[in-house]
């Protein structure tokens, strides 16, 4: 009996930990602000340094819709921009990864993780756009 209230009760841990990871990481407060694109940061702006925004793992990746990956991904790199000083991220580099799971007759996979890697810039608002 012990053992089987220990298995529920590690049961329910497990889903009180996953769930969350379901949602996109959140914007903290300014990183609204912060502009992310391919182009080339505006001549006038100050390199800050490069950021990787991430989301997801082998854990909580399954259990997260793919816009939530990317979603999450972008929001976790504007957060860091943010926590830079800066207000622009040139996107440099986006990876996806997927977990395969199977044997040669049955093989089958699924996006877990989205990482993003981009240069932030600290950018005279009325430069771009803010």
């Amino acid at each position: 009996m012990k053992t089987q209230i220990s298995r529920a009760f590690a049961l329910v841990l497990l889903s009180f930990s996953v769930l969350p990871a379901c949602a996109a990481v959140e914007l903290n407060p300014g990183a609204e602000k912060i502009i992310v694109t391919k182009q080339p940061a505006p001549q006038g702006c100050r390199f800050l340094g490069t950021v990787v925004g991430e989301q997801g793992g082998s854990l909580s990746g399954p259990f997260t819709s793919n816009a939530n990956l990317q979603q999450g991904a972008v929001n976790d790199m504007k957060n860091k921009a943010h926590d830079l000083g800066g207000n622009y991220v040139v996107l440099e580099n986006t990876n996806a990864g997927t977990t395969i799971s199977g044997d040669r007759d049955n093989i089958s996979g699924q996006q877990t993780d989205v990482t993003h890697m981009g240069n932030t810039y600290s950018c005279p608002p009325q430069i771009v756009g803010l």
